[in-house]
């Protein structure tokens, strides 16, 4: 460092003064020999001497807790652009995948004309139709459409209206609380499936290709399918097909639920939701229940014969 001269401005000379004092140099003659100070400053030390200096220097960094990612395991980690904030200043954001058309524009420039994308619900529960949804879907995005577990019913009815109103054809196949005592589930869903297939085909659309969610070919349709696991998250046309499927059972269940109030099917669906236990437990099953399914073997009631449906 060079020397103070008596012509150095104000602001030089202590400036100057400043950085001797930091870093024990002493600077009064240019050929002296730089000796350290006794005391070496140390990191946070050397933070705290510059606050006075930079005032904006934030004393926590925190990522913001109002931003909430949600749960994902397929998740893409961005980091958004915030007006502004730097960047330890922003707080890590996960998304999930959104359901676009590019496996069916695969399917289309493969010589695949007619895609249709295929999902059930319903699987799980324990009263009620399981019930598949097949969608052909029209060549340009629909934008707003998620996997419908993703969505809260109000959204459902949403995006439900919307795919129908996008979709080139849409049907929908059910299988009753019985078929899926009497057939079993894997039978059940192929039963439903194929329902639904006729319907479009009905309509003058059958699919060269299907795309159907999951890893499992209930269809038994051979080359026409291709399974995608998580297809509800992946594929606009699975997507859209989650999201009728779930809207046109959940008003099925709606309906029934008028005739059994104690089960609460308006709101759990035929799912084994607790008051649906505890009315099982109370009362035993209703007539639309799947009485060859484990959770019978606990209750009371388990002799009783399957009565007649509502429902089909």
């Amino acid at each position: 460092m060079g020397s103070i001269a008596r012509s150095d401005p104000p602001h030089v000379v202590r400036a100057t003064a400043f950085l001797t004092h930091l870093f024990g140099v002493e600077h009064e003659r240019q050929d002296r020999v730089v000796r350290p100070a006794p005391n070496q400053i140390s990191g946070p030390r050397f933070l705290d001497r510059l606050d006075h200096l930079e005032a904006a220097r934030p004393s926590l960094i925190e990522s913001r807790s109002h931003l909430d990612a949600g749960p994902g395991l397929h998740a893409r980690i961005v980091n958004p652009t915030d007006g502004g904030v730097p960047w330890y200043g922003r707080a890590v954001v996960a998304t999930r995948p959104r359901p676009s058309l590019r496996l069916e524009r695969k399917c289309w420039q493969a010589g695949d004309h007619l895609v249709c994308g295929i999902d059930e619900v319903g699987r799980g529960a324990w009263a009620g139709p399981v019930t598949v949804a097949a969608v052909i879907p029209a060549p340009d995005h629909l934008s707003g459409i998620r996997d419908s577990k993703m969505l809260n019913p109000d959204q459902r009815a949403v995006a439900a209206r919307r795919v129908r109103a996008w979709a080139r054809a849409y049907a929908f196949g059910h299988a009753s609380h019985e078929e899926c005592d009497t057939l079993g589930m894997t039978a059940a869903l192929r039963t439903a499936g194929l329902r639904a297939l006729a319907g479009l085909a009905a309509q003058g659309f059958e699919p060269d290709r299907i795309i159907l969610d999951g890893n499992h070919d209930y269809l038994r349709m051979g080359k026409r399918v291709t399974t995608v696991i998580k297809g509800d998250a992946t594929s606009l046309a699975v997507a859209a097909a989650s999201c009728v499927a779930k809207v046109e059972r959940d008003g099925m269940m709606v309906e029934e639920a008028e005739h059994f109030p104690a089960y609460g099917f308006e709101s759990n669906r035929g799912y084994p939701a607790p008051v649906h236990k505890y009315a099982l437990a109370a009362y035993g099953p209703t007539t639309i229940h799947r009485r060859s399914w484990v959770f019978m073997d606990d209750l009371v009631w388990s002799g009783l014969a399957p009565a007649p449906g509502r429902l089909f």
